[in-house]
């Protein structure tokens, strides 16, 4: 497709909004994305998530995230994560995709196979296929993980605001979620970029910004140069 699709993956807390934001405020910025409208090669810089990108997955996030007396089975979750990425995908993702935008989605694919198929322990297969179904086959274009240890990126998302269902679930889940990034990580080095998310955020940002920076020359050529 025309446009490029940039992820953000991390465990609770490894600053994920902040990084989009800032992310999305650099390239408006940038004199390259500017040219690259005027030469029609991009035709906007938006920001989405999952769960959560449609109206539909607003509510789906609602269902997924706030806390319940109502116990959700965990393949209950998985299917509940499927349907918001089916709609986000057909709706959102592609159509603007097929535009040209530049979208910065918070969580993708790679969340579901950490946090269901690690932290869960569900079978890696069936999220395979389910991860298949929901995109389409739609994949990143590029990954950033944002690298932190799970106690301290928890302490930071328990500080921010009241805990969602996820954030609530025990340390041992969220270090199997961390196993599962770093999996990801090693097992598709071309798409998934470690970035270290310890630092202050402003450090954190040059790092991605770099990066970002090298793969605008590499999809665009001269015109982002």
């Amino acid at each position: 497709m025309p446009g490029k699709f940039i992820v953000f993956e991390g465990v609770e807390g490894s600053g994920k909004t902040t990084q989009i934001e800032q992310t999305r405020a650099w390239l408006l910025s940038s004199s390259v994305i500017a040219r690259l409208q005027q030469q029609n090669q991009v035709s906007q810089v938006i920001t989405t998530r999952e769960p959560g990108g449609t109206p539909i997955g607003k509510t789906l996030r609602q269902l997924l995230l706030q806390p319940s007396d109502e116990v959700i089975p965990d393949r209950t979750e998985l299917l509940l994560y499927a349907a918001d990425r089916a709609q986000h995908v057909e709706t959102f993702l592609k159509p603007l995709l097929a535009a040209g935008a530049v979208i910065l989605c918070d969580r993708y694919t790679d969340s579901t196979v950490a946090y269901q198929g690690y932290g869960r322990g569900l079978n890696r297969l069936l999220i395979d296929q389910l991860n298949q179904i929901a995109t389409d086959g739609l994949q990143s274009d590029l990954t950033f993980w944002l690298d932190v240890n799970v106690e301290v990126g928890l302490a930071r998302a328990r500080h921010r605001a009241a805990q969602d269902r996820i954030e609530q679930a025990d340390l041992d889940f969220h270090q199997r979620v961390q196993q599962g990034f770093q999996q990801l990580a090693q097992a598709y080095p071309n798409r998934i970029v470690r970035i270290d998310a310890s630092p202050d955020p402003i450090l954190v940002a040059q790092q991605i910004q770099s990066i970002l920076a090298q793969r605008l020359i590499d999809w665009y050529g001269k015109l982002a140069s």
